[in-house]
């Protein structure tokens, strides 16, 4: 691979026969040890929300959600890999949503993105996690990142903003201060993905949603979108795209304020669906979308509230996907 990509052919790997293009069988979760409300991301954040629980039980009430959670993935038949991290005087509010940092490709390639708060930074630990997916059966064959874009002020935080439809090859982008246009095509071409449909967002205040994956999702057969947002020029085209092979199921800002759009379709170790989502998305979903989105997959709602309110990030936000073939033999 280009851009810099180091390679290693010590093992044969090989994907499991039938694995879906769309859907991880397998995700990263990042324990909350230093959860807390984090000021530096709440300046273009507006899902976040600051409580009356001192520092302590915020963290054992995050902690309860993300273990709860844990459980009910594995028990579902996806596979969890747990990433645990030393403390080092350095705190990392955010680091139970992983999905900003990395991303993992079926070839095998590791991604590291630039994150745009400099104690969001202070998450990415690269190797650290390749040693983590290394010991789970994952193989990592090829690193690549993005880290230079930091120093231009650039910034592009992974499927935190890219929604990607793996099966047509195009990612789909709400730009803001976390997406840059430049960074976002760079990426785009070097993991051969040939279309990027970017647009522009905006919520009551005028400010764009942070995070694409807040107002969207994409599975394998549907779309959850929030179209209002998205500046009628705009809309119809996004909308078009999606719907030329997809279900759309479009929500209200209401319910994406109910994170109704931060969901995640995964395949089951067995080659089944599911659909993990916050218990407030569920609770918001009207009968009909749970009844469309029950089609695709069974619905796996976890209470995340204490992550969500004081995170503003939800379930989908927690689980970063592993794409990466399972190693075999060893040479």
């Amino acid at each position: 691979m280009n851009h810099g990509m180091t390679a290693s052919v010590e093992t044969t790997i090989s994907a499991r026969v039938g694995r879906s293009i769309q859907n991880a069988n397998c995700v990263v979760m990042v324990p909350p040890k230093e959860f807390g409300f984090n000021a530096e991301t709440a300046a273009d954040n507006e899902f976040q929300h600051q409580v009356a629980l001192d520092a302590s039980a915020v963290k054992s009430k995050a902690m309860a959600e993300f273990k709860a959670m844990v459980t009910g993935l594995r028990k579902s038949g996806v596979q969890v890999i747990e990433f645990d991290y030393p403390l080092d005087g350095e705190e990392t509010p955010d680091a139970v949503f992983p999905n900003n940092w990395f991303s993992t490709t079926h070839d095998g390639a590791f991604y590291t993105f630039p994150m745009a708060c400099k104690n969001r930074q202070r998450e990415v630990r690269p190797q650290a996690l390749i040693d983590s997916l290394n010991a789970a059966g994952r193989h990592v064959v090829a690193t690549d990142n993005l880290l230079s874009y930091v120093e231009q002020g650039a910034f592009l935080e992974s499927t935190g903003v890219m929604v990607k439809d793996h099966i047509n090859k195009t990612i789909y982008a709400a730009l803001s201060q976390r997406c840059e246009r430049e960074a976002l095509e760079d990426y785009a071409k070097r993991i051969g993905y040939h279309r990027v449909v970017s647009f522009q967002t905006a919520l009551p205040s005028g400010h764009p949603i942070y995070h694409t994956n807040v107002m969207m999702a994409i599975g394998e057969h549907f779309a959850v979108i929030c179209s209002e947002v998205i500046p009628e020029y705009e809309r119809r085209f996004v909308i078009k795209s999606l719907a030329n092979s997809k279900q759309v199921i479009d929500i209200s800002l209401e319910q994406v304020n109910h994170f109704c759009g931060n969901i995640l379709q995964l395949e089951t170790v067995n080659g089944g669906k599911v659909i993990a989502m916050s218990k407030s998305a569920f609770d918001a979903f009207t009968p009909a979308q749970k009844q469309q989105l029950a089609t695709h997959g069974k619905l796996l709602p976890f209470d995340v509230s204490t992550i969500e309110s004081i995170g503003g990030g939800s379930v989908r936000c927690m689980l970063g996907e592993v794409f990466l073939p399972t190693r075999t033999t060893e040479l």
